[in-house]
């Protein structure tokens, strides 16, 4: 059996919109912007399973609570990537960069900065656990399944020591991170929300005109269908009529 260490006291250390499991679980599961059977998920094996729908806070979130458990190895990306913020390409881009000047190297999202975490904390994550990015997974059973293969391959607990990282909230409960230090980022989280809930809109909008398009052209198909048996059908009774004359 691999080698565990006892997690920091009190973990999971930082709350959120996530279930904790196995604390000896070398297995971290998260949603990303999905909401799946996360209890269901840490009873199958996982140390813990949540959604991350921000490229700050929640991120630091997920960060502080691997890297105070030092049995968990992999961090197992699943379910759908959030709009404007990309949490999962932000997270990846983390681990593979690291931070520069508070901001994320190569993350794609809004607002991807770091206020809690210091490069000693973000090293640690690079080390300690390997990212599994199997996104767009939304089948818990598929889920369950990776996860039993991840922890097949458990290398035991990271050598050093549980990591203690205080996450502070912003202003108000906002997972805004550097957000909250400057409007001009509250603006493009706002305008940011608007577009989600305008493609939202489209993409109804353009599956009920598909779905249109896709009846009238089966109606036309069936209309040709039915004119062509009746050709047939005229074609055969006036073949039989001829050959009785």
């Amino acid at each position: 059996m691999a080698d565990k260490k006892s997690p920091a006291s009190g973990w999971p250390l930082i709350k959120g919109d996530f279930h904790s499991g196995d604390a000896n679980s070398s297995v971290a599961v998260i949603t990303m912007g999905s909401h799946l059977d996360e209890q269901g998920i840490c009873d199958a094996g996982a140390a813990l399973c949540g959604s991350c729908k921000t490229e700050n806070l929640g991120l630091e979130k997920v960060i502080a609570n691997v890297i105070a458990n030092p049995n968990i190895r992999f961090a197992l990306l699943v379910g759908t990537e959030v709009k404007g913020h990309l949490s999962a390409q932000t997270l990846v881009a983390l681990h593979k960069n690291g931070v520069k000047d508070g901001r994320v190297v190569g993350a794609e999202g809004a607002i991807p900065f770091i206020e809690n975490l210091n490069d000693t904390h973000i090293k640690r994550f690079q080390e300690q656990v390997e990212i599994v990015n199997i996104m767009e997974t939304e089948d818990v059973g598929a889920v369950k399944a990776k996860i039993n293969e991840l922890k097949a391959k458990d290398p035991g607990a990271f050598a050093a020591d549980p990591m203690v990282v205080e996450v502070k909230e912003a202003a108000g409960g906002q997972e805004a991170g550097a957000a909250s230090a400057n409007p001009q980022f509250l603006e493009i989280e706002k305008r940011l929300d608007k577009i989600e809930k305008k493609l939202e809109f489209v993409d109804a909008e353009v599956a009920q005109r598909v779905g249109r398009k896709i009846g009238r052209d089966i109606g036309i198909l069936y209309g040709l269908m039915a004119g062509v048996m009746v050709f047939i059908m005229m074609l055969f009774l006036f073949q039989k009529l001829m050959a009785m004359v």
